[in-house]
């Protein structure tokens, strides 16, 4: 049932989800008067209180309790937060929250990546999860939006090669290469095969620096997906007499570098979660952590990123899968520039700090676009 609410209604249903969520009790009229400056009588807060119940934003757990807000009125509540308006005054009550937590981005993740983008992205899930209470999760840049920064082929010794991969997102892949069929060994089981054309092992390492220089330029802004659509008809003369060997190696960087679509979605915080009321018994929270741990590819279509700087909130029911409909999952995309890159999301109970969450979310995810941006 939708309503309309008035000024007087917008607020009592604030004060109400705001008590609710502070102390997980059922709110009654005199809380309300005693601890929210209403400006009006209890008895017109319970009539606001019997007409928000009628709309569907609040409800009773039994007769002779308090009001408990419902999926419907977290939506409107959450909904005024992400005004524009509502935003600033959030921001300009608590901008010492703010300080604080772009402080604790800055201390514990740094400002510049670094050579371990796996390294940051589950640092800032686990600080996420600290700072909310709430499960975090950050989905890694899709294969779909990483490109080839460099690539290197490094001897290993005169049979084998180690070739390395680095996307833009400072991601790095590597593969073993067995030059020789003779090399091949038990312990080499996993490596590729790609026989290299005559040349003695003293011009070796020469060759592959030069190589590694040829295929760094012509693979550099090329997606994993892309390389095997390439065009090796244009082979500088020096070249040439390795074009089987390179189109082999690419077939084989792409193969073997290619992860799924997204890959692995770091996960923190099932301990803080389990500290919440609503996940007091270990039954409440099996769904979730199956979810989790048995369930990341369903869960990874969820986590997709939107636009970049978009965010979502999903409360309860209207959580696209069924396993967390009793749960809010706030999302947002971090990017570079215009491009949107992966998503840092929290997942709690409906009964959750939203204007504390929401803030760090969107402040990991912005944290993360700069530091990818550089």
């Amino acid at each position: 049932m939708q309503c309309k609410l008035t000024s007087r209604q917008h607020k009592i249903l604030r004060a109400t989800v705001r008590s609710y969520i502070a102390t997980a009790e059922p709110v009654g009229s005199k809380a309300l008067a005693e601890n929210y400056n209403l400006g009006v009588s209890t008895a017109t807060i319970r009539n606001d209180l019997a007409f928000l119940e009628q709309g569907g934003l609040l409800f009773q757990p039994h007769p002779s309790a308090g009001r408990v807000p419902s999926d419907s009125g977290y939506r409107v509540y959450v909904n005024d937060l992400l005004r524009p308006r509502a935003l600033l005054l959030v921001e300009s009550d608590q901008p010492t929250d703010q300080q604080q937590i772009l402080q604790k981005l800055s201390e514990h993740l740094g400002g510049r990546l670094g050579d371990d983008l796996d390294q940051m992205l589950a640092r800032a899930a686990r600080l996420l999860a600290k700072l909310s209470g709430c499960i975090a999760l950050v989905s890694p840049p899709s294969t779909q939006a990483v490109t080839i920064r460099h690539v290197q082929l490094v001897m290993v010794d005169p049979q084998r090669v180690m070739v390395v991969v680095v996307t833009d997102a400072y991601q790095t892949y590597s593969v073993l290469v067995n030059l020789w069929e003779e090399a091949s060994t038990s312990a080499d089981r996993d490596a590729a095969l790609i026989p290299l054309p005559d040349v003695s092992p003293a011009q070796l390492e020469e060759e592959l620096q030069l190589l590694s220089n040829f295929l760094s330029l012509k693979l550099r802004g090329k997606t994993l997906t892309q390389l095997q659509d390439l065009s090796w008809l244009e082979l500088d003369r020096e070249f040439r007499s390795y074009t089987v060997w390179l189109k082999q190696l690419v077939t084989m960087i792409a193969k073997r570098c290619l992860p799924p679509a997204m890959g692995k979605v770091y996960t923190s915080g099932v301990t803080e979660l389990m500290r919440q009321p609503e996940f007091s018994q270990a039954q409440q929270v099996q769904a979730v952590v199956q979810l989790l741990e048995e369930e990341q590819e369903v869960l990874t279509h969820v986590l997709i990123p939107g636009q970049p700087g978009q965010l979502t909130v999903y409360i309860g029911t209207e959580n696209p899968l069924e396993s967390i409909r009793h749960c809010t999952l706030i999302s947002s995309t971090y990017d570079r520039g215009e491009e949107p890159l992966g998503s840092v999301s929290l997942l709690g109970p409906t009964r959750m700090l939203y204007e504390q969450a929401i803030t760090s979310v969107r402040a990991v995810a912005s944290h993360l676009s700069h530091t990818l941006a550089q």
